[in-house]
């Protein structure tokens, strides 16, 4: 079977004028006779872990939607809340969601997708560290609403990111991890939350925050950010670093060029009123 399959991607290589390349088994793809390779895989182990650093900020969304609920009495109890005091650490979560996702996409662009990991991370820990230490309400308020800021940014940065490094053949594959991601966090705090005291539940929230900043050294930066801030010798080396060291990634720099530069022609042509044209009705309903 495997040796059928060989003969038929050969066959087929060399019907479209491909002489040069071969069905490389090794590689799991097709192999170019100078030794080179082309990329045929969507999927690296850098690649990997730049996903899996992105996805970890998304987990800690969860744990911060799902923290509230385990905790409501015990956290009255310790401090003396009242309700409406709790009612107010519960919900003060989307106040600073509103402001991270107002401010995101600026942040992003400015400065970068990992330099903003790391900015967020910092929110995202020192959120977790002042509920974990409060000793009084207005801490344990302000803990609340640097979460919710890491909440609202990384909303917008983590699908960003997994979209600008990965192809176009699995990106929506990766990004729907994301959801899985949200949704496991705001699981772990209900299911741990049951058992442990919720100083203890706030530390171990900020795991996720800790292992993004670990991974952060590993991983490139976005390709698609640094051909819009004009870094072209970077944009090449992180296609290489995500694709493989040996992998073709000329036609997929020039096609990120291309975006970029239709993207900027398209905010200085001032023409948003454009996609309210007939034809783009029914996309904007959906």
């Amino acid at each position: 079977m495997e040796q059928q399959r060989k003969e038929a991607t050969e066959r087929l290589l060399s019907s479209q004028g491909h002489d040069n390349l071969f069905y490389s088994e090794e590689n799991d793809g097709v192999g170019v006779g100078d030794g080179g390779l082309v990329a045929v895989s969507n999927f690296t182990s850098i690649l990997g872990l730049s996903i899996l650093t992105a996805a970890c900020i998304t987990f800690g969304f969860g744990c911060a939607i799902g923290y509230s609920s385990p905790t409501q009495s015990s956290i009255m109890e310790d401090l003396g809340l009242s309700v409406a005091e709790f009612s107010l650490f519960g919900s003060i979560l989307s106040i600073g969601s509103l402001i991270g996702a107002a401010i995101s996409g600026k942040i992003t662009d400015l400065f970068g997708r990992k330099l903003t990991m790391w900015i967020l991370n910092l929110f995202y820990i020192g959120g977790w560290l002042a509920i974990a230490f409060t000793k009084a309400p207005w801490l344990l308020n302000l803990g609340r609403i640097s979460l919710g800021f890491t909440n609202g940014n990384s909303g917008y940065l983590a699908p960003i990111y997994i979209a600008e490094i990965t192809t176009k053949h699995v990106r929506g594959r990766f990004t729907t991890i994301l959801q899985v991601m949200v949704g496991s966090g705001a699981s772990f705090m209900y299911v741990v939350g049951s058992f442990v005291h919720w100083r203890t539940l706030a530390l171990l929230a900020t795991i996720p925050g800790l292992l993004q900043l670990l991974h952060i050294f590993f991983i490139p930066e976005s390709p698609r950010w640094l051909a819009n801030v004009g870094r072209e010798k970077e944009l090449e080396a992180a296609l290489l670093c995500l694709r493989g060291d040996k992998a073709d990634i000329s036609d997929e720099a020039t096609e990120i060029k291309n975006h970029v530069e239709s993207l900027k022609s398209f905010s200085r042509g001032g023409i948003v009123v454009d996609i309210f044209q007939k034809k783009y009705v029914r996309p904007l309903l959906v």
